[in-house]
């Protein structure tokens, strides 16, 4: 292919039949309700809310069913399938690897979450707890904990390995969901309009997802640049805020995985990992040890009363984690394709069991040591009256994040390199999503090439205008919701996904064939 035509953007360079569509929904769908919002909100809400009442144990079981299928394939004789020629290293060091795909699954998000989600639980804490108790503080963390851990991640990778087995063992030069299912429903209908709705469906919700997620990072930064400046949040700083961080995730996606994506996400680990030892340094350290301690032993004693909760007896209402739980369960579904799609990309070399399990403890790990450190720090200044985190969170929860780490004895400093952090964070998010997206609806042959770099400016283009559309004209709170509706689709692709994978390697014999040397069964070994 010639230069002009890898430089420029063109049919040949992408998919318009999956994309347009795609684009055309988010649109279509956004748009009338950002201009009824009260309305939109009213029906989306309903329509969740509904989901929640009926559907509750549904998603319960669905995460669990994915976290047995996840150490099943990881101890099964397809644990040691590699993901690429057997013989090759893998395209990354075990650092660097876990550090994008904990980049990736936790982004700014965490940063929010730890610092006042346990504020929210304690206000309405489960199984009859008295609201603000230390009962309830000790339920709020463990929550914090729970929500980034062990089904969460099987969510988010659970896909992956049909993926990377089509892209780097079977080199299908589509990465795409469709791909994945060919083994499934045969090539008549992978190439036909079905397999072109299952693309549309993956390119919907992460758009909206993607969409959302900038809209919602967004005031991590501009609640704390408004409290160190003294000055008012408002559209024009949203706006500055987000143009800054377009402007670094597409020079991140440009440069691509190895000089964007894995250096930013490999530094960001060491800027956080000083970070969280300065606030145990400078802050409350005793009581942050501790209560990371407590919340430990909490966790691992009421693991399972939170992983198997609905409040089946309370049939006059909910709490928090009740609802919280489900919604946080179907808006990662919805995330659910690009994270695999994505840990599917940077696999190669790696076999299913590193691939899983990286997944579902690197990003656990971090994220219970973030949630136990800023979490602690919030809960400390509560309990000495020095901030009034609950009565904030109730009035507006992103408020409590400045005003906690105003607190600390060198507070501009603290709030700058949280600054920082989130930004970085919440960068590689979305370079990640946007090369992924690039590959997805990109026609180079994905199994040989990158996507077209041009793409990747396109696509961060799309996911920011979008995004700045919806927050000036108000529709974010019903694509949240929609985003978390979108998930349901998501979960039934899951599961053929998952059937794919091990009816490919089951076609392939993968497991005797494509595993390294030393994992091979005695009686196939080559002889020396």
């Amino acid at each position: 292919m010639s230069k002009s035509k890898q430089g420029g953007i063109s049919k040949r360079l992408i998919d318009y039949r999956i994309f347009l569509p795609s684009l055309l929904i988010i649109i279509g769908i956004c748009i009338p309700f950002a201009m009824n919002e009260k309305e939109s909100l009213e029906v989306m809400n309903g329509v969740f809310d509904s989901i929640v009442d009926n559907f509750k144990w549904g998603y319960i079981w669905y995460t669990i069913v994915l976290v047995v299928a996840g150490l099943y394939l990881s101890f099964s004789k397809y644990g040691n399938v590699v993901l690429g020629d057997p013989m090759e290293k893998p395209r990354f060091t075990m650092f660097e690897y876990a550090s994008i795909l904990i980049a990736m699954g936790l982004g700014s998000t965490i940063m929010r979450t730890a610092l006042v989600q346990w504020a929210a639980v304690a206000n309405d804490p489960p199984f009859g707890v008295d609201p603000g108790s230390t009962q309830a503080l000790m339920w709020g963390n463990t929550y914090g904990m729970f929500m980034w851990s062990f089904q969460v991640f099987a969510i988010f990778v659970m896909a992956a390995p049909a993926m990377a087995y089509v892209l780097h063992v079977r080199k299908r030069p589509f990465m795409r969901i469709s791909e994945a299912c060919r083994v499934i429903f045969g090539d008549k209908f992978t190439d036909g309009i079905g397999g072109k709705i299952l693309d549309i469906i993956f390119l919907v919700s992460i758009l909206s997802g993607a969409a959302v997620t900038l809209g919602l990072g967004t005031p991590i930064i501009t609640y704390n640049v408004a409290e160190l400046f003294n000055i008012e949040v408002n559209f024009i700083l949203t706006l500055i805020v987000t143009l800054i961080w377009v402007f670094l995730f597409s020079i991140s996606a440009y440069l691509g995985i190895e000089r964007g994506i894995k250096k930013l996400s490999t530094a960001n680990m060491y800027l956080a990992g000083a970070f969280a030892l300065f606030v145990v340094l400078i802050g409350p350290g005793v009581f942050i040890l501790d209560y990371f301690t407590d919340t430990i032993g909490f966790l691992a004693s009421n693991y399972f009363d939170l992983a198997l909760y609905t409040n089946s007896l309370d049939l006059n209402g909910s709490t928090h984690i009740e609802s919280h739980l489900i919604f946080w369960f179907a808006y990662s579904a919805t995330w659910a394709m690009l994270h695999s799609v994505f840990a599917a990309k940077i696999s190669r070399g790696r076999t299913i069991k590193e691939m899983i399990l990286t997944y579902l403890l690197a990003p656990t790990l971090i994220s219970w040591i973030a949630t136990g450190v800023l979490g602690g720090l919030g809960v400390q200044r509560y309990l000495t009256g020095e901030v009034d985190v609950l009565n904030i969170v109730s009035d507006d929860k992103m408020a409590a994040i400045p005003a906690i780490l105003s607190s600390l004895p060198m507070p501009t400093i603290a709030m700058v390199v949280f600054i920082i952090i989130a930004t970085i964070f919440l960068t590689t998010t979305l370079d990640s999503t946007t090369y992924t997206i690039a590959s997805y609806t990109g026609t180079e042959n994905m199994s040989k090439a990158e996507p077209s770099k041009t793409l990747r400016i396109i696509v961060a283009a799309v996911i920011t205008v979008l995004a700045l559309l919806l927050m000036r004209i108000g529709g974010l709170p019903p694509l949240e919701v929609l985003s978390g509706i979108m998930g349901i689709p998501i979960i039934a692709i899951q599961f053929l996904t998952i059937y794919a994978a091990k009816k490919m390697m089951d076609q392939d014999k993968a497991w005797l064939n494509n595993v390294r040397e030393k994992d091979k069964p005695e009686n196939t070994r080559k002889k020396a």
